[in-house]
């Protein structure tokens, strides 16, 4: 078992009306704690055997307890808070999501969605895939203005506490049976645009040197990782109702990403706003890119030929056998989901299954 499969996913699927009527009635206290997450077992069933049918290999809860990809997680972190997104904002929508912010000393307290995790995996007979937001989140929108100067007035420490905390939380995932986890992290999509990097220096970073600390912090989170346990990043330039926040190639940030300790990368690589593959070159021999060419903002359904013809492409930066095939993001980075119907996506997963099995004679 090589993971990423040769036909993968992101992770996050769009909700059920039923489930999202469901977070609703809990919001209005129409609906116990209990009685949410029976309706969430329920739907998270449903999707499971739904990926499975269509034939990926490694199948996900579709993010379906969380309002957010990547804020649930981090909130639960000891030491760290919401706040309003002072910045980049999607574009198209009013609602923005919140930023983390750190106040206190970033701690792995108590578990975080073991549960959740041994609930995925006891529900399937394929490779339970964890998605959870890379360290680097918990820095990346507000830079050091959103980090305590009082807690932490050297910023190394900060990233000690934080590398520690992904090693425990890493550690009870494994020991809970994790075998593929994909952390979840924007900001080597996000370095590559010319705003978000002036972005950072008015947050009080460097966004040159940004790159290789976010590699070095995951890099320590995983030092201790288990045998089995393979792990992927995937990166993007958002993916908020259907709307993204920045644009640009990955050239700036190739070169630190691929030395990353890291058994795959995910990639957007569905428009122009993602540059061309030519970073690609820099791949170590030992890794895996997945090309995010099909898009999850948008309900027409990609050419097949078009998409071979793309990962040829790819493939004369990358060996063949190096690539794998992918949507370029999740279907639902919010609970509300962007802006195409349950079809749309089933069919776009259908499509990354069959061409993965033309390419490379097998969706595994």
């Amino acid at each position: 078992m090589t993971i990423p499969f040769r036909a993968d996913q992101v992770g996050s699927l769009l909700r059920p009306d039923s489930l999202i009527a469901a977070r609703g009635e809990a919001r209005e206290g129409r609906l116990s704690s209990a009685g949410l997450r029976a309706r969430e077992d329920e739907a998270i069933r449903e999707v499971i055997a739904r990926q499975e049918s269509i034939g990926l290999a490694a199948v996900t809860d579709g993010e379906f307890r969380r309002e957010w990809w990547h804020l649930d997680f981090l909130k639960q972190l000891e030491g760290v808070t919401l706040r309003e997104n002072p910045g980049p904002k999607f574009g198209g929508t009013a609602v923005q999501p919140p930023i983390a912010t750190v106040s206190g000393k970033v701690r792995y307290a108590r578990p975080i969605m073991v549960e959740d995790f041994q609930f995925l995996k006891g529900a399937t007979r394929r490779v339970a895939k964890l998605t959870i937001p890379s360290p680097s989140m918990l820095h990346l929108r507000g830079g050091r203005n959103a980090i305590s100067r009082e807690v932490y007035p050297d910023l190394d420490e900060f990233w000690s506490d934080v590398a520690a905390a992904y090693r425990q939380a890493i550690a009870a995932f494994a020991a809970a049976g994790c075998a593929y986890l994909q952390l979840d992290d924007v900001g080597f999509a996000y370095l590559g645009d010319e705003r978000f990097r002036d972005s950072c220096r008015r947050n009080g970073d460097d966004p040159a040197t940004l790159p290789r600390r976010y590699v070095d912090t995951i890099n320590a989170a995983l030092a201790a990782r288990p045998p089995g346990l393979a792990v992927t990043l995937h990166t993007c330039h958002g993916n908020f109702r259907s709307s993204w926040a920045t644009e640009g190639g990955y050239d700036l940030v190739a070169e630190a990403l691929f030395r990353s300790d890291l058994d795959g990368f995910f990639m957007e690589f569905d428009s122009e706003r993602s540059g061309t593959f030519e970073p690609l070159r820099m791949l170590p021999r030992d890794k895996r890119v997945v090309l995010g060419l099909v898009t999850t903002k948008v309900g027409e359904i990609e050419s097949e030929d078009e998409i071979l013809h793309r990962i040829d492409a790819a493939a004369k930066r990358v060996p063949l056998e190096n690539l794998c095939l992918s949507p370029q993001c999740g279907f639902s980075s919010h609970e509300t989901g962007n802006k195409l119907s349950h079809d749309d996506q089933w069919r776009k997963l259908e499509l990354i299954v069959r061409v993965a099995r033309r390419v490379w004679g097998t969706a595994a």
